[in-house]
């Protein structure tokens, strides 16, 4: 049975406008025609998609289906179309890297910019994982690469660990918090503070690292929340739920709802960029001795 994608298009359409007048106006057509579309394609299928009364437009239970079936298609060949275009002009290697939110700071977009300036004929293809998600997929070949925060304490096998970038740690506090003007902070000083901290679970290793930092100040934080994403964890602070120890960058996402105060001592993290230990595709090489 064929189908025109005008015809998917304007079922679509009314099946999320739930108006056939509010369809037309967003296809830019004539409602008589956005009708005709819809009773061929009912006739297709055979089945009415749609209750019509007199004020309201549902979809019937053949339509729900229909819909659910078809939704992504024109999505589907829009982006077919962009990628047979980047095909036509060269642009057929694809780099898919893995990234935590703790790394979404200025020197990433820097990196990449730099990047793409060399290859533009390489698609970047950004997925945003938990390190341990991120480093099964390196692992299992899903992803070429990630950023996946501070380098655990033992490497998994075939894994190999390209240092990247250093940043400081700061403690993030709420807007109204009693630490809010300090110009510093000695981490004795949140003994009593409740913490969010990023999961064990999905970041061991910077969790591993800010319990063995609050244990050497001597203290064990008072956890009370904990997200797998270190953004989850700076708006949970933002929102007032307790304080964080977190990457200094992220603060910029949350300028006016958080305030990020340095640490006495300076403790910092490097992040590492993660990769196949084995010889690398020429992509992949040439993003690996950029970033080193």
């Amino acid at each position: 049975m064929e189908y025109s994608l005008r015809e998917l298009e304007c079922f679509i359409a009314v099946a999320e406008e739930l108006s056939f007048t509010r369809a037309a106006a967003r296809l830019r057509l004539a409602q008589p025609p956005l009708s005709r579309h819809i009773r061929a394609l009912e006739e297709k299928i055979g089945a009415d998609l749609f209750l019509r009364e007199p004020r309201k437009v549902s979809l019937t239970p053949a339509g729900t289906i229909f819909y659910e079936e078809t939704r992504n298609i024109p999505r589907r060949l829009e982006r077919a179309g962009e990628v047979a275009k980047r095909t036509s002009l060269g642009e057929t290697a694809r780099l898919r890297l893995g990234f935590v939110s703790a790394v979404m700071n200025d020197e990433l977009v820097s990196t990449f910019r730099r990047f793409r300036t060399g290859h533009r004929a390489v698609q970047i293809m950004l997925h945003d994982l938990p390190p341990r998600e991120q480093l099964a997929a390196i692992a299992d070949g899903r992803l070429e690469g990630g950023f996946v925060g501070l380098q655990p304490r033992e490497r998994p096998a075939g894994i190999r660990f390209v240092p990247w970038h250093k940043e400081a740690l700061k403690c993030f506090v709420p807007r109204g918090h009693s630490f809010e003007k300090m110009k510093t902070l000695s981490l004795s000083f949140l003994a009593e503070e409740s913490f969010i901290t990023v999961s064990g679970e999905s970041a061991p290793a910077f969790a591993e690292h800010v319990r063995t930092l609050c244990r050497d100040a001597g203290f064990r934080p008072r956890i009370i929340l904990e997200s797998p994403r270190a953004q989850a964890v700076a708006l949970m602070v933002a929102a007032g739920s307790g304080i964080a120890i977190l990457p200094a960058a992220l603060a910029g996402l949350f300028k006016g709802s958080v305030t990020a105060i340095p640490l006495k001592g300076n403790p910092t993290i490097t992040h590492v960029f993660a990769c196949r230990d084995q010889k690398h595709g020429e992509v992949l090489g040439d993003f690996v001795r950029l970033i080193r």
